[in-house]
């Protein structure tokens, strides 16, 4: 027999400046048994480490606007069936359903981490270096001249550092000094890149209910 889900709820997503991961009521807190609220808020901050992309999202307003619940019921003259009432289990189960809908309509952005970097280089292979460090998305914001060497320093995306490091050996004949350092994120330029998912997958609900409906009887 399928298992059904007697539980019923709306969320809205804000997006906007920083404000990391928060969870508002919108409902009176009489409307359902506390030990719902607290499932839904638990599952919320769960859901948010994965989100449309499958990467964590670190600053999200999310506001429960409607709930509703089937109170504890029985067969006539029979114990409590949870097949026939609300339970927190639910509440759990279906709030990654009703998150992820909203994120979608709300929209996310993917951020990527970027480092400062400062540059030490002999002077006269700085036209070898900066064509190679346009190439990895490195954004020279000042160059000087110190005797008969150059200091640059700049931006390049955290996943460029390494590939840097490998290659500045060979462009600055083993003289150049580099230092890096984490500076800030910013939105990724291109196509958003994704992650694996490790757990059931919310924006299919199709496959997302078979899982849970497994993971429930197997119980």
């Amino acid at each position: 027999m399928p298992h059904r889900y007697h539980a019923q709820k709306w969320m809205d997503t804000r997006r906007g400046n920083p404000v990391g991961r928060r969870f508002r009521l919108g409902v009176e807190l009489g409307s359902m048994p506390p030990a719902f609220f607290v499932a839904v808020e638990e599952a919320v901050h769960r859901t948010l480490r994965q989100g449309p992309h499958g990467w964590q999202v670190p600053d999200c307003e999310v506001t429960m606007t409607h709930a509703g619940y089937w109170a504890r019921q029985s067969h006539s003259h029979g114990t409590f069936d949870k097949s026939m009432s609300s339970t927190a289990g639910d509440f759990r189960n279906l709030t990654p359903l009703v998150l992820m809908a909203a994120l979608t309509r709300a929209g996310t952005r993917v951020h990527e981490p970027v480092h400062r970097f400062r540059l030490e280089a002999p002077g006269d292979v700085l036209g070898t270096v900066l064509p190679a460090l346009a190439r990895l998305d490195a954004v020279p914001t000042d160059t000087t001249g110190q005797g008969g060497s150059y200091l640059v320093e700049g931006e390049i995306p955290a996943g460029r550092v390494h590939a840097l490091e490998r290659r500045l050996p060979g462009l600055t004949r083993g003289e150049g000094v580099l230092e890096t350092a984490f500076d800030r994120y910013r939105p990724v330029r291109g196509p958003a890149p994704t992650r694996a998912r490790w757990d059931h997958n919310p924006l299919d609900r199709k496959e997302y209910l078979l899982a849970v409906a497994r993971r429930v009887v197997g119980r």
